[in-house]
């Protein structure tokens, strides 16, 4: 198996990794860098819960081949937190609002929810009840989750953050 020499700034900091041809991102984050906010949950792009950002796009890390990711801006959940150790706006409001039950897949709502409000600062119900729609969750039956992000749309607005 050939190895690869990437470089990747994750959660702000540099890293130059030598990675195999058919290693794969979520691996890499979980496995080599211990970032384990991203899980893995299907493996075929179903459920969300590996997701992270490349910049400000939402990226499913488990079909991403860690090769490809030479040169990506990633953020995961750890890195949403400032470097006091507080929680995003968007987490506080997951937290406020009970929309962490057994915890699996928030890390890849928490993150999706941020593309969504990078995108969409003030969105409604149903655009963000649409743009979540690939992130599943098994315990909430997503209303806490959809009233987290609205809250954390008004918090953000109202300058609360």
């Amino acid at each position: 198996m050939s190895m690869h020499k990437i470089t990747l700034k994750v959660n702000g900091v540099n890293r130059t990794l030598e990675v195999k041809s058919n290693e794969l991102l979520l691996n890499v984050l979980r496995d080599r860098l211990f970032l384990t906010g991203a899980k893995y949950g299907c493996g075929i792009a179903e459920c969300g819960a590996c997701t992270i950002l490349n910049g400000d796009r939402s990226v499913l890390s488990c079909l991403v081949p860690a090769v490809a990711a030479d040169g990506w801006e990633i953020t995961t959940a750890e890195g949403l937190v400032d470097k006091d150790g507080n929680l995003s706006t968007l987490q506080e409001s997951f937290v406020d609002n009970a929309a962490i039950q057994c915890g699996f897949c928030t890390p890849g709502m928490v993150m999706t929810s941020t593309a969504l409000l990078r995108e969409n600062p003030d969105p409604d119900e149903e655009f963000v009840r649409d743009y979540l729609r690939g992130n599943y969750c098994r315990c909430t039956g997503y209303i806490s989750i959809v009233k987290a992000v609205l809250d954390a749309a008004q918090r953000m607005k109202e300058g609360k953050q």
